[in-house]
């Protein structure tokens, strides 16, 4: 128990839900909002366009951490936060990697894999729910900082091909890598949930 923090006392009810409206669910509807600016910047011609993609693409990655922190800190998780969060990320690293392979900047190859990852472990995680909720892992940490990384160097005007493909390559390495952990936890977690139904 923290010190200084108060006794639960027995039998008090339970705290009321967090309200859906509040600032962290707020931040991740601005990230969903800006999702089709960051693509129509990227699409214009000229660096100082460029630099505003990368501008709006920074902005947006960085309230994925604040409304997260937020959350936590001030009790704010709501069910429509743990829906809607995902959504954003993946629809804010999944433009920037389709619009990339669009304009002949990245391989599409490399967008398919990432996202197929991303779309089925999102999938994966709605299906199993049932048996319990599989936590985000220090991996799956990583692989959204080596993505937004990434991406950011592929989005960013200049000479910078051997890094954008040295940081691109090591977010899809942990992108699968960490897609086929979650695989075996959640084939874990299913078996367990089922043996204990059968026992």
């Amino acid at each position: 128990m923290i010190a200084g923090s108060p006794e639960p006392v027995a039998g008090a009810p339970d705290p009321p839900p967090a309200s859906v409206y509040n600032v962290a669910n707020a931040l991740t509807l601005a990230r969903i909002v800006l999702v089709p600016a960051f693509v129509w910047l990227l699409f214009m011609d000229g660096t100082g366009w460029r630099l505003a993609a990368f501008a709006v693409f920074a902005v947006a990655s960085i309230t994925d951490k604040i409304d997260g922190d937020i959350a936590r800190a001030r009790g704010l998780v709501t069910d429509f936060g743990k829906i809607a969060d995902p959504i954003a990320d993946k629809a804010l690293t999944g433009a920037a990697l389709v619009s990339l392979s669009i304009m002949g900047e990245l391989w599409w190859w490399v967008t398919a894999a990432i996202m197929v990852r991303e779309i089925g472990i999102t999938l994966m995680r709605f299906v199993v729910i049932r048996y319990g909720v599989i936590p985000a892992s220090k991996g799956g940490k990583l692989k959204t900082m080596l993505q937004v990384f990434a991406i950011g160097f592929y989005i960013l005007p200049g000479p910078l091909d051997p890094v954008r493909w040295v940081t691109m390559g090591a977010a899809l390495v942990v992108t699968v890598v960490t897609g086929l952990d979650y695989v075996v936890q959640a084939w874990k977690m299913r078996r367990t949930a089922r043996s204990g139904d059968e026992s």
